[in-house]
């Protein structure tokens, strides 16, 4: 059976931990934490990189830095992982969904200003597959109407915006190192950017549960303590030396799964031009990154058709997102259920094909086949 994914090892990730375990200091924030922040800051020019233990409490981080109240709005895509949305729901805000564009699943600016109130105070954006939304209109929607801007670029890790790395253009920027992402810190981890100084002592604050811990240990402040809201936002050394064992390979990787994507939409372009299948959209303003290879079959019962074939044929290839519009929690504690086409039909027709570091290019031509194979059998 060909996997979805497996995780990459660069070789390097055990000895680091062993090094960071005989350092004596496990519990965070040492010498491979700050590694991997330089690694961040330098390469991409981020204001302030801050290592989470997941990207879903990155998006946490960002919540509380919003400083939302009960009430407060927030406009969501859909089309995306429940911690999109979750993160603010508990600093208690409504969430109000979004549809995604016709030709890709990310949010649909020109749809957004119409969902402002008076009680707006973020948007959040998701960059589905890594790829990037139109920032130049959201950010100025965003600016005219004194929003926060929110980057879910839980999949962009060096993945651009008109040469702009995702993350960097919003207030704050959420990147996940899960074991399904590009790199990761050994199974979970994640990334707070901060794009705006007068939020990286607070954010700095809420990382160490509260406290002006990480002061105390540069040597500000004489004694730390509690001095405002957080949480354990902050994850051991040994994740940061995993992570950061990935990052030293972060070029190779992303050639690799560049050369798996490319060879993925050469191998399916024809059915694509015989109208069977339509593959993944990227803007002229956007890079690829190559998180994931995914296309949109022409019906739900397509798609289902296709990922069985496939299973009995070795090959291990999965849907995405159910639209959280239609959550069971959502429809809960709404009474009015928006209709989001694009979102539901993303939902009812996207599949994800097995894309990783070690996947051999024999194996990717199987895939290809296997495909073909189907579509030539059905029609």
């Amino acid at each position: 059976m060909i996997p979805f994914n497996k995780p990459f090892l660069t070789g390097k990730e055990a000895h680091y931990i062993y090094q960071a375990v005989y350092a004596g200091k496990l519990s965070g924030n040492g010498e491979f934490t700050k590694k991997c922040h330089d690694f961040f800051e330098s390469r991409y020019g981020f204001k302030k990189a801050i290592l989470t233990t997941s990207g879903s409490d990155a998006l946490e981080m960002a919540a509380i830095l919003c400083n939302i109240n009960p009430g407060d709005e927030v406009i969501v895509p859909s089309y995306t992982f429940v911690s999109s949305a979750l993160a603010f729901v508990r600093e208690r805000a409504k969430i109000v969904f979004a549809d995604s564009c016709d030709d890709n699943p990310n949010i649909d600016p020109d749809k957004i200003e119409s969902l402002i109130t008076d009680k707006t105070k973020v948007i959040v954006v998701v960059h589905y597959a890594g790829v990037s939304c139109d920032m130049d209109k959201i950010m100025d929607i965003a600016h005219r109407h004194g929003l926060f801007v929110v980057e879910d670029a839980a999949q962009a890790i060096d993945s651009f915006y008109k040469g702009r790395p995702l993350g960097s253009i919003g207030d704050f920027g959420c990147v996940s190192f899960h074991e399904t992402k590009n790199v990761t810190a050994g199974g979970e981890g994640g990334l707070l950017i901060v794009n705006d100084e007068q939020y990286i002592r607070r954010a700095e604050i809420i990382w160490e549960k509260g406290t002006n811990r990480a002061e105390f240990f540069r040597g500000m402040v004489n004694k730390y303590g509690w001095v405002d809201t957080g949480s354990s936002f902050l994850p051991s050394e040994i994740n940061a030396a995993f992570l950061y064992a990935q990052l030293e390979s972060l070029t190779e990787i992303q050639n690799r799964r560049r050369d798996i994507w490319n060879a993925y939409n050469n191998g399916l372009k024809d059915l694509a031009l015989e109208g069977f299948v339509k593959l993944p959209n990227i803007p002229s303003y956007a890079t690829n990154n190559a998180h994931m290879f995914y296309m949109t079959c022409r019906s739900l019962e397509e798609r289902t058709e296709l990922i069985a074939f496939l299973k009995e044929n070795g090959v291990l290839a999965v849907f995405h997102y159910l639209s959280l519009h239609l959550s069971e929690f959502y429809k809960r504690h709404n009474n009015i259920i928006p209709n989001l086409s694009n979102c539901d039909r993303f939902a009812d027709t996207l599949i994800r094909l097995p894309l990783f570091y070690e996947l051999k290019n024999e194996e990717v031509e199987y895939v290809i086949n296997a495909i073909r194979d189907f579509y030539e059998k059905k029609h």
